[in-house]
């Protein structure tokens, strides 16, 4: 069983250091020097972070990591910096308007258990830059419902951000992948934006109905199933909407996502009137009788 002692694992750094001017937009060579330098540094030790032999041990290196990437982060004007080696070992995204760029990466503290990180590092001469700390184990049940601010984090490895204009706020749509559990993976679609210079994971742009709270929005899309299943959820540009696998219970229990797998169908989730807005069937399967020809699906 996973620790949840946080002194352990990943104190939530919160840093805001900020100026009243615009930051100089220049990387000065021998900060870029230093930065790669560093970010040799940060490889080697994600190299243990990952592999150390006795998984406890994964734990102190990734607070290593952390601590060594925050020190890199302060040199001035790092958000610059590509970081283009270490996007090889941990995940370095952000989305399309470039407003923020998050650090992500997960461990195997044992067997059975994975843990999430990150960090969000915005813009600035100086660092801005917000820790995240792994809350989903304590949401349970209430994950899709839950609002998580002060650092908290649905912990997931992000592959895509998208950006969207809900009455002059910047909402941006997080896709994740969370894999904690020892019998089921779950594929996430999370709501986030920045409040009073604080981050808030959560809001109802989802067009789905909580199971908890009957009548309300969820405010987090979660896609939970079976541990050894492929589950897709992307952005598609053909149908110009978020595809998914559409799930079904091998034992016909609703209640045992652990048993989810894809039926051959996809949904999807397009964007209309500040709401991602559920598509059933987008890609139907064809029961074909005996001798006929498949026609061409639906675009």
């Amino acid at each position: 069983m996973m620790m949840k002692n946080r002194a352990f694992v990943m104190v939530v750094i919160f840093v805001l250091a900020t100026t009243g001017r615009a930051f100089s937009q220049r990387l000065e060579p021998q900060y870029f020097e230093k930065l790669r330098i560093m970010e040799d540094s940060l490889i080697a030790t994600s190299d243990s972070m990952y592999e150390a032999f006795l998984p406890d041990l994964r734990l102190g290196y990734s607070e290593r990591f952390a601590r060594q990437l925050i020190h890199a982060l302060k040199i001035p004007n790092s958000w610059l910096y590509p970081f283009d080696s270490l996007r090889n070992v941990i995940n370095i995204i952000q989305p399309d308007d470039s407003s923020f760029r998050v650090f992500n990466w997960e461990i195997t503290p044992s067997n059975v258990a994975k843990r999430y990180y990150g960090a969000i590092q915005l813009p600035g001469e100086k660092l801005k830059l917000i820790g995240l700390n792994d809350y989903s184990e304590e949401v349970g049940k209430g994950a899709e419902d839950s609002v998580l601010s002060d650092g908290k984090w649905f912990g997931a490895l992000y592959y895509r951000i998208m950006a969207k204009d809900i009455k002059g706020r910047k909402m941006y749509t997080m896709f994740g992948y969370n894999a904690s559990s020892p019998i089921s993976n779950k594929k996430l679609l999370d709501a986030m934006y920045f409040e009073d210079n604080h981050v808030v994971f959560g809001a109802p742009i989802f067009g789905v109905s909580s199971h908890n709270f009957p009548g309300h929005r969820v405010n987090r899309f979660i896609l939970e199933y079976k541990k050894d299943v492929q589950v897709s959820m992307n952005w598609n540009d053909e149908h110009h909407m978020i595809v998914f696998d559409h799930l079904v219970s091998q034992m016909n229990d609703p209640h045992r996502k652990y048993t989810f797998v894809p039926s051959g169908q996809y949904d999807g989730m397009k964007w209309d009137n500040n709401t991602w807005n559920y598509v059933l069937d987008l890609i139907p399967v064809t029961i074909l009788k005996d001798g006929e020809a498949p026609s061409d699906q639906p675009k």
